[in-house]
């Protein structure tokens, strides 16, 4: 796989209604040196350019990738039901696989791990769901099945996404 464009998009996918939504994509550059020289090197948020990576990377071990959006609902004390959307990173598919990831630069807190997680707990199938941080740390699953693993485990162990 290599990439043909400077910049290549990522359509919005409702993960529950599973059809292509029409609002704003997120773009991607295929490479993110050149990246941050269009960029004259004034935005070099980490958290960005990490996403950009993990893109990258799916690309190039043949997914396709989209960016996912779950919607879900709730009711208030007075009945009324709130709509809300949670966006997924990536919605990765590669023949009959599917994985779903964040990107989550850092997680410290059981507040951030939730913040996280609340897409990936809104999707009712049963592909895997990930979630990619920054730190090296040792690949855990919680009680709800989501895989957490470092972001050069994920570059360099590519089998890591089936554990």
């Amino acid at each position: 796989m290599h990439f043909t464009n400077i910049v290549e998009k990522a359509i919005r996918y409702d993960i529950k209604g599973k059809k292509y939504i029409n609002t704003l994509s997120k773009y991607y550059f295929s490479d993110v040196g050149v990246r941050n020289a269009i960029l004259d090197f004034r935005q070099q948020e980490e958290n960005h350019i990490m996403e950009n990576i993990i893109y990258n990377e799916l690309k190039i071990r043949g997914f396709r990738v989209d960016v996912g959006v779950v919607e879900h609902k709730t009711t208030d004390k007075n009945g009324k039901t709130i709509r809300k959307q949670y966006e997924v990173d990536f919605v990765a598919n590669q023949g009959s696989q599917r994985y779903y990831i964040q990107s989550a630069f850092v997680m410290p807190t059981d507040a951030k791990e939730r913040q996280e997680s609340a897409s990936l707990l809104n999707i009712d199938d049963s592909f895997k769901k990930i979630i990619i941080v920054k730190d090296y740390i040792k690949p855990k699953r919680n009680e709800e099945g989501i895989v957490t693993i470092g972001l050069m485990d994920f570059l360099l162990k590519p089998d890591l996404l089936n554990w």
